[in-house]
Parts: C-alpha cells; sequence; structure tokens
C-alpha cells in the first residue's frame, strides 16, 4: 500500500513519455507545441471566456438561457460579464467539488429577479439512489416576469448513459402539478441516443414516447428526428482510454454523435416559431464537423428556440 502513489506516478511519467515520443515523432519540427498551446488556451484556459463572447454578442437577445457543467466560477464571472443583462441564478444546491453545474440566466428585461425561488432541493429529495443525479446537475426555479406571466424553470444535465432524463422529468412534472398557475419550460442536456439499447443507453425515440405521455412536448416537436444530432466528438489516442479512440475515418462510428439537447413545454402552451442549431458561435451549424474546436469550446451545440404564447 505503501508503494500505490510512487507506482502510481511512474506509471504516469511512463504514459506521458510515450505520448511525447508519439508527437515528437509525428511532428518532429516541433509544430504539436504550437498546436497543443492552442488548444489549451481556447479550450481551458480561455474557454470561460470565450463561452460569455458567445453569450453576450450572439445570444444577448434570449429571454432565458439554459446553461449544464458550468463552474462555481463560471457562474461569478457570468454575473460580472453579462449581470447587467440577465440574473445568472444557480441551485441551492450547487456542487463545489465536481463544479460541474446547472444555470438559468434569465433576461432582466423580462423577469422580475425578486421573484425568483429556487425548488431544486425539493425535487432532488424525492430521487432515491437508483437514480443517477448529483448536487448541481439540476436546477429547478420559479419567477414572475414583468407582464404577469408566472413559470417555473428547470436546467438539467443528464448522467451519461442518459438513465436519469426519465426520473428528472417524472420529478419536475410533479413539482409543475403543485404549481397549476405557472408554465414549465425546461432546457435539458437529455444525453439521449440514436441507438436504441434498453437498459444502457437512453434512445431518443423511447425518451419522445415519455415525455409526450406526460403532455410535454418539445422544441424538436413530439417526434425528434434521431439523426438531427447537437453533438459530434471523438477521442483521439492521446489520452488513457485507447479502447474509446476513433482514427478520423472512424468518428462518426465511434464518437459520441447523438441528438441529446432539448427544451420542454406543456402541449397547447407555445408555438414553435423556429428552432436552430449552433456549434460555431455564430448561429450557425455546420454538420458533420467535430466541435469542440478552436472557436466553439462546446462538446454540445448551442440549441436555440423561438416560441410564442398561444
Amino acid at each position: 500500500e505503501a508503494m500505490t502513489l510512487p507506482l502510481q506516478t511512474l506509471s504516469q511519467a511512463i504514459f506521458d513519455s510515450i505520448l511525447v515520443h508519439i508527437v515528437n515523432t509525428v511532428s518532429p519540427n516541433g509544430r504539436w507545441q504550437g498546436l497543443r498551446q492552442e488548444m489549451c488556451d481556447a479550450l481551458n484556459r480561455h474557454k470561460d471566456e470565450r463561452t460569455l463572447s458567445i453569450l453576450a454578442k450572439t445570444y444577448a437577445n434570449a429571454d432565458i438561457i439554459f446553461l449544464q457543467e458550468s463552474a462555481v466560477a463560471f457562474a461569478a464571472k457570468a454575473r460580472a460579464a453579462i449581470g447587467h443583462r440577465f440574473v445568472v441564478a444557480r441551485s441551492d444546491t450547487f456542487d463545489t467539488s465536481r463544479d460541474q453545474n446547472s444555470l438559468v440566466l434569465m433576461s432582466k428585461d423580462r423577469f422580475v429577479e425578486s421573484t425568483v425561488v429556487d425548488h431544486t432541493a425539493t425535487v432532488m429529495s424525492s430521487f432515491t439512489r437508483a437514480v443517477p443525479v448529483a448536487s448541481g446537475d439540476l436546477n429547478v426555479l420559479s419567477v414572475e416576469d414583468k407582464r404577469g406571466g408566472r413559470y417555473l424553470l428547470a436546467s438539467f444535465h443528464g448522467d451519461t448513459n442518459g438513465l436519469a432524463t426519465k426520473p428528472v422529468l417524472a420529478a419536475v412534472d410533479q413539482m409543475a402539478h403543485t404549481m397549476p398557475d405557472r408554465t414549465l419550460i425546461f432546457g435539458l442536456d437529455a444525453n439521449t441516443y440514436e441507438a436504441d439499447v434498453p437498459g444502457k443507453l437512453q434512445n431518443v425515440l423511447d425518451w419522445a414516447v415519455d415525455y409526450n405521455s406526460k403532455g410535454y412536448t418539445s422544441c424538436w416537436g413530439d417526434t425528434p428526428n434521431p439523426k438531427n444530432h447537437t453533438t459530434y466528438n471523438a477521442r483521439t489516442y492521446l489520452q488513457a482510454q485507447l479502447q474509446k479512440a476513433a482514427k478520423q475515418s472512424e468518428t462518426a462510428i465511434k464518437g459520441d454523435k447523438n441528438p441529446k439537447d432539448f427544451i420542454l413545454f406543456p402541449k397547447g402552451t407555445f408555438k414553435v416559431m423556429r428552432t436552430d442549431k449552433d456549434n460555431t458561435g455564430e448561429r450557425r451549424y455546420v454538420e458533420d464537423m467535430v466541435f469542440p474546436t478552436l472557436q466553439f469550446p462546446s462538446d454540445h451545440g448551442v440549441l436555440s428556440t423561438t416560441l410564442v404564447e398561444l
């Protein structure tokens, strides 16, 4: 047992040495160092700044923005950068260890900040240990707008296999039934899949049957297109889990190319005017392009929808 940490350190050093040998072999002129620097800057060091720039410039006119897997530090940066325009709301059950939290941003031109009430803890208390939901994954709040509208808003990040998505909707729906005077709008990374692997992966069409059965529809309608993907990413060989690595020709087969993102609302409450995807930060979605990129730091596309109240 005393040798565990030294052996782990040695193993990590050997692995890192192998990676350095690989990149030095394929890029003997050292160009890989510059590429690594660019990627670290875009996807790590300056990821928050780039994300906030996209929100501030491309989505400044949004009434509601649902975010998932946000660090506590990002919420603070968001308040500083765009807090004059948006109420940045996190739940009281936010997570500081994994540091992945769902946020709800609400336009100050539309919503009354003093009416925001957090209901996340109540919903979270309804889950058994069998439901893979962690602190920070869910954010549920009620709010009123300046025109007298009353809403229940929820933001959720599903587990990798999507198996928590249906139980979470059931719990949020139960909360919505205790507030019949409020309209639920639910933005989520459902982690649903085009593939159908019962008990292991949440199939997107099975998910649609579930939300329809509860009286909800989505920005994609009652029956989403399984090939309308909102993620497309794959692992290279320069990482530890080689069984998940993909050649460039295998990215679509071995990568994560799936229809994962949704905005739900009760049937009969809104008409969908248009729904768009974006994996560039410029309200454009380039199909069959792997992302994140140096310009777009997220592994999920931005999903935006325009709703008109009925």
